[in-house]
């Protein structure tokens, strides 16, 4: 059984704090393969294929695609109000870092192993990049 409040460290890349459901991808994502208007990922044979990232602290290994499509996708998904609140990331690349910080959405990477295996899908947690850390709120049943 997890315990509730539990703290998990993490490496700040983007500051800020945001609180919400977790979403798990097994995928890169392609901000660009989001609808913007709904946040619902379009990409075929993606793990989060009909899933929307809206508002939820979305985990993903890695961005894929060129900067330009990147940073676009991001900025649309901002101006619709569809962008996730906050998100980890496994391998960070330039374009995710800048848009991040630019869109002021917080990144962070570099989180404690156990959070993968004690934190699942629907799970409330609140991201304090600034201070480096991830509480778990609440676990679905």
């Amino acid at each position: 059984m997890t315990v509730m409040n539990k703290i998990f460290k993490c490496h700040k890349i983007s500051e800020g704090q945001a609180e919400g459901e977790v979403l798990f991808s097994k995928d890169g994502i392609c901000f660009y393969l989001i609808d913007p208007k709904t946040g619902v990922v379009i990409q075929r044979n993606h793990s989060l294929f009909g899933k929307s990232v809206a508002g939820k602290i979305l985990v993903f290994p890695n961005g894929t695609g060129s900067s330009v499509v990147q940073a676009d996708g991001m900025y649309q998904l901002k101006m619709n109000h569809n962008e996730p609140k906050a998100m980890i990331v496994e391998n960070a690349d330039t374009t995710l870092v800048a848009s991040s910080i630019i869109m002021d959405m917080p990144l962070v990477d570099k989180v404690e192993k156990s959070f993968k295996d004690e934190v699942k899908n629907k799970d409330l947690v609140r991201i304090n990049a600034t201070e480096g850390t991830i509480k778990l709120l609440r676990k679905e049943k």
